[in-house]
């Protein structure tokens, strides 16, 4: 069983609309449509904005649906020069760049008394993003890399500077990480799919709410095509 995330219901409602089969179950303020998406059988939900909405989300895929393997889809702000508005980043892992226990002689970005704080994404997922995002979002370009979450809209040029110095990452948004969390605690492979709706500096407000529509459109042909292939 495939789970899917979206935080914002713009993120998943095409692909709710699109499901065979459906059930819907409510659970902690979340609607879970459970059915059949491209023939794969899929869970998908809003899980609503921010790390705890998104770890809430995740181990109630776990525990009421038994899914094994996690997929959390969207749309973020780029890190890179190069990754441009529309294009879209794979994750290769995912950190928390708003875990700061620093008072505490842990490097930023460390969750303290954990044995791990950077997730990896699943190798097998990665690779059919990658070869499922060339075939149906030809025009963009495809990148793979780290993704960095917290609860904050980042749209500025010195936060952005300070995220890429400190973690590397490719894209930032407010709920990867923690779902990567949740999945790497309950052993089950995950992976985070990001459109780029913005550049994560000043100019993002207006980006945003530009380009955020274009961006969905990108992320959902690519899960459309990825739950087709796992069916």
């Amino acid at each position: 069983m495939l789970g899917i995330i979206g935080a914002m219901e713009i993120e998943v409602a095409r692909l709710k609309e699109a499901m065979g089969d459906v059930t819907v179950k409510n659970k902690a303020g979340m609607e879970f449509y459970q059915g059949k998406l491209s023939n794969c059988p899929a869970v998908v939900v809003r899980s609503g904005v921010g790390k705890v909405n998104a770890a809430l989300c995740a181990q109630i895929l776990v525990d009421d649906f038994g899914v094994d393997r996690i997929v959390n889809t969207g749309i973020a702000g780029s890190l890179r020069a190069e990754i441009n508005i529309g294009d879209v980043v794979i994750s290769t892992d995912a950190i928390q760049h708003d875990m700061d226990a620093t008072g505490f002689g842990y490097p930023v970005g460390v969750i303290p008394q954990m044995d791990n704080s950077v997730f990896a994404a699943d190798q097998g997922l990665i690779a059919l993003a990658k070869e499922c995002c060339e075939e149906v979002n030809p025009d963009i370009h495809v990148f793979t890399g780290r993704v960095v979450s917290g609860d904050q809209f980042i749209s500025d040029r010195g936060k952005k500077q300070w995220l890429t110095e400190n973690f590397g990452g490719y894209c930032t948004e407010m709920e990867g990480a923690a779902i990567a969390q949740a999945a790497y605690l309950n052993g089950i492979p995950f992976l985070i799919l990001r459109a780029i709706s913005d550049k994560a500096d000043e100019s993002a407000h207006m980006d945003y709410g530009e380009f955020e529509a274009k961006a969905v459109e990108r992320s959902v042909k690519l899960m459309f095509a990825m739950a087709g292939r796992l069916a």
